[in-house]
């Protein structure tokens, strides 16, 4: 070769070796630029009102044969159930348990035998699947809301908040994925974050209280809220704030230790810090699923 000169390669001139690096720079530039410029969910909502299971926990027409999300890319993906499931729920929620991973939809789904679970669906080669998923309940018409989607521990993955059952007996359950499975890792009686029939799910929280994140679930009768932290693998409660009438409406964050909450004598502030602490010992409802 001329010092200066252009190498061939397979014993082809120079000349004829330029498509090919322009094919190679393309491809490398595809693979630089496929994990940032890949399609990812921005959003979802329901569709295909049905009536076909019947037990309408939120009032009609809230169960759905289909689920419908949107992608940073402007297209549109749908995922239907089988005949015997609907999604009992308002709207699904968009979330990312992890820093890195792409977001998902979070969504309740209902099925004829075996009652709710907790369904996370994923974009994979363009198609919506159920990517994770809870164990049911195990009963038919039973139902669950969760709290929200939160890393109470501190190792940098959220955790998923629900409560089961909200109607009865409400226990709140902390979920984990393992793969594809949503794993119960803590649960906790006595708790109750929604009125059968009614459409307002904001009935509970997850903030952050005195440096971590904590969850505020009212108990069976909403006239006290009851803050519970997640502490080694356990629920603990940490405080309960008092209310002058049940819980009728939303909780809502005002500040790092304010909130809002609205009672069935109207809405009313309340101050965090004002919030007598626990005095007894925390129980566990039972021993986690891990």
């Amino acid at each position: 070769m001329k010092p200066g000169g252009a190498a061939a390669t397979l014993g082809k001139p120079a000349a004829a070796q330029q498509p090919l690096r322009g094919l190679f720079a393309c491809a490398l530039l595809a693979l630089i630029a496929s994990p940032a410029d890949a399609e990812t969910i921005t959003g979802g909502q329901y569709a295909a009102p049905v009536e076909h299971y019947g037990h309408f926990a939120l009032g009609r027409p809230h169960e759905y044969a289909r689920l419908t999300a949107s992608t940073s890319s402007g297209q549109r993906h749908s995922l239907e159930l089988p005949k015997d499931a609907v999604f009992e729920d308002l709207a699904p929620r968009l979330v990312t348990l992890a820093a890195g991973e792409p977001p998902e939809l979070l969504a309740i789904v209902s099925q004829r035998n075996s009652g709710s679970r907790l369904a996370l669906i994923g974009l994979r080669h363009g198609r919506l699947e159920i990517s994770a998923q809870s164990p049911p309940i195990g009963t038919p018409m039973r139902w669950l809301n969760p709290v929200g989607v939160a890393d109470l521990d501190g190792d940098g993955k959220a955790e998923i908040a629900a409560v089961t059952t909200p109607h009865r007996s409400g226990t709140l359950r902390i979920y984990r994925r393992k793969g594809k499975q949503l794993l119960e890792v803590a649960a906790l009686a006595g708790v109750s974050n929604h009125v059968y029939g009614s459409s307002e799910l904001a009935m509970s929280l997850a903030l952050p209280i005195a440096g971590r994140m904590q969850l505020l679930v009212p108990e069976p009768s909403r006239r006290h809220l009851r803050i519970i932290a997640l502490q080694d693998q356990r629920l603990v409660e940490t405080a309960q704030c008092p209310l002058s009438a049940p819980l009728s409406g939303a909780i809502r964050r005002l500040s790092a230790t304010e909130i809002s909450v609205e009672l069935l004598s109207g809405p009313t502030r309340i101050e965090l810090q004002d919030c007598p602490a626990s005095q007894e010992s925390p129980q566990e409802l039972e021993a986690p699923v891990r």
